[in-house]
């Protein structure tokens, strides 16, 4: 390894080397194109950055006047290119390196500027490098070493062509390097069309995958996914969290969501400009921010320090992607969480998805609220400020808080004062109850109401006019069944006092509709739209839906049949004949109501009854006619 390179990483608190650091440096390699598939947060930046540091130098301590560049880094996004630059920035410092970027979302002047003053290495995205390369504001006939990062995520965002493009642009004589989670048929296509005899590593952990990552599958009702969200953060409060979303929409809601209950929160997604992630990832690193909800394209190269939780609200469509949303958390030694948001309806997919990625979860409900504040609680408890002896400056108000309060009302105070601090958590479906059966209404008394389905009575309408007319709650009222002239309501008898003092003597409810107490029970046995059982002769019978149950139609005779003949347009009224009459003037009056014109609806708003809008007893108002104001001329 070269000097200065080992100086930086003694500086850093680098002991060991990774399994793909290790790989890379590799004598027999020296040079070599590779092609190289390790895990997320396996270190492949800094893998990479010693891979091609002698390529660079050569037998040189530092490197020269920069110039045109010697190696160029192609990332799929901007923050991941600008997460390159730094990482190589403190690597190749004490070379004296200088590296430069070319972005997506930056001032391109900037960027041109940077360039013609020089820079050892470019750090780039594949579009914002190819719209220099065009204007001819870089120049890569001095390119020694290509590295393409996370080549897979490249092919998958669409940059085949401008990939293909800037291998063209630069020289054949070069080492290419290829970094990718994954090798799909299109990478193995890339690499054999742009590199000479590349090398396979493949860097295996000698511990499992994500072993620094715990896995945590949390059931939850689906009307609880951003209730156990909130949850979940509440639960570990963690320095850092990341909330994935799949959508911009979603992202832009849950963060809404989290910042009016309290959250400092932060959103991450591909409709900002790169000034505002800028702002919010810096918010995140400087501790303004504690949580980022982000896609899973704007989240790819994030490396926040401290970040111990991601939480998925939306499952990912792969074990890939999921793989590197988790992988944001458990780097550099440290451990962390990664909860997935699971809901009956998506079990198996998140089954699914950790069979793929070949990682093992807990399985379980979210934190509950009670969960949540004993976790607050065992926080409190353990915090080492208790074993603190109170200050000189702390003795005079420890003193007047004693005397004052005894020490249980200090502690009382105390934790109502914390809670008020935090965010309250979520009460959540227990997914593990049983419903609870139906509890018996209990003693009732029947009342009846005039109007029923004619006048266009529902239950949606009786219930208020009744708890409004006479005092009552919804849970004083029973059953409620309405019939074709009339409606029968169940009150308990515990409010049926209260209830008719606030009626009155006159039993009479809102436009007119009158109240009636039964001694018994209605007979409620004919059910359904057709009369009642003790419906007068003249009323239709009801006919059966379908053909079979009405039986065979009857016949009709045919005109050469015994019997009266139908009539024919000869035999008709001579009005109905008659084309020279003239046609019937409409009738004056308010036009009919919309809809089928013998409607029951229409029929009770004609009559005005106390459930339906209509003229009631005062008649219909008349309409203004359209036309010129009273008065004269215009307004």
């Amino acid at each position: 390894m070269h000097p200065a390179l080992r100086a930086a990483l003694d500086d850093r608190g680098y002991t060991t080397l990774t399994p793909v650091q290790t790989a890379v440096l590799d004598p027999a390699l020296g040079g070599r194109d590779l092609l190289v598939s390790a895990q997320t947060g396996s270190g492949k930046t800094l893998g990479f950055g010693l891979a091609i540091a002698p390529t660079l130098l050569g037998d040189d301590d530092t490197f020269g006047p920069a110039a045109t560049p010697l190696a160029v880094v192609i990332a799929p996004t901007r923050e991941l290119a600008l997460q390159v630059k730094r990482e190589l920035g403190w690597l190749f410092a004490k070379a004296g390196a200088v590296i430069a970027s070319c972005v997506g979302g930056m001032d391109m002047r900037d960027e041109r500027r940077a360039l013609e003053r020089g820079a050892h290495i470019v750090a780039a995205t594949p579009g914002r490098l190819r719209d220099h390369i065009t204007r001819g504001s870089i120049d890569l006939a001095a390119v020694r070493a290509v590295v393409l990062d996370e080549a897979d995520e490249m092919l998958d965002l669409g940059f085949r062509e401008e990939l293909e493009f800037i291998l063209g642009e630069v020289p054949a004589e070069r080492q290419t390097l290829l970094f990718s989670a994954t090798v799909p048929p299109a990478i193995a296509a890339l690499a054999k069309g742009y590199q000479k005899d590349a090398e396979r590593i493949v860097a295996r952990s000698e511990t499992p995958q994500h072993n620094d990552i715990e896995y945590r599958a949390m059931m939850v009702a689906d009307r609880d996914v951003d209730n156990a969200v909130i949850n979940t953060l509440r639960f570990h409060e963690a320095p850092n969290a990341l909330v994935f979303a799949n959508t911009r929409a979603m992202v832009n809601r849950l963060a809404a969501r989290l910042s009016n209950r309290g959250f400092n929160a932060v959103a991450l997604s591909g409709e900002l400009s790169q000034t505002e992630r800028s702002h919010a990832l810096q918010a995140m690193r400087d501790g303004r921010a504690q949580v980022c909800v982000a896609t899973d394209v704007a989240a790819r190269g994030i490396d926040l320090p401290r970040l111990d939780l991601v939480v998925h609200a939306e499952l990912p469509s792969n074990q890939e992607t999921l793989l590197h949303r988790s992988g944001r958390t458990g780097r550099a030694g440290r451990k962390g969480v990664s909860a997935l948001i699971v809901t009956p309806r998506t079990r198996k997919k998140a089954e699914r998805l950790l069979g793929w990625a070949k990682v093992k979860a807990e399985w379980g409900n979210a934190p509950s609220a009670a969960e949540v504040r004993a976790m607050d609680e065992e926080r409190l408890l353990s915090d080492p400020t208790w074993q603190e002896p109170a200050t000189e400056a702390e003795q005079d108000s420890v003193a007047r808080l004693l005397e004052a309060f005894s020490p249980e009302q200090v502690a009382a105070g105390y934790l109502r004062l914390l809670h008020t601090l935090r965010a309250p958590p979520e009460e959540l479906a227990d997914l593990d109850a049983k419903p609870e059966p139906r509890k018996e209404f209990g003693p009732a008394t029947w009342f009846a109401v005039s109007g029923g389905r004619d006048a266009g009575a529902e239950p949606r309408r009786l219930l208020p006019m009744l708890c409004k007319a006479g005092g009552l709650s919804k849970d004083d009222i029973g059953a409620i069944r309405v019939q074709k002239d009339r409606s029968y309501v169940q009150i308990r008898d515990a409010a049926v006092a209260g209830f008719l003092a606030t009626v009155g003597e006159s039993m009479v409810l809102e436009k007119g509709a009158r109240l009636t107490q039964l001694d018994t029970a209605p007979d409620l046995a004919s059910k359904g739209p057709g009369p009642r059982r003790d419906a007068p002769a003249g009323d239709k019978p009801y006919r059966a839906k379908t053909p079979a149950a009405r039986g065979p139609k009857p016949h009709r005779k045919r005109d050469d049949e015994k019997g009266p003949r139908r009539k024919d347009a000869t035999d008709r009224a001579p009005s109905e004949t008659d084309t020279t009459a003239k046609p019937k003037r409409k009738p004056k009056g308010p036009p009919p109501p919309k809809g089928k014109p013998d409607s029951k609806k229409n029929r009770a708003r004609a009559a005005g009854s106390a459930f339906t809008k209509g003229p009631g007893k005062a008649g219909a108002q008349k309409r203004k006619p359209k036309g010129a104001k009273p008065g004269g001329g215009r307004s």
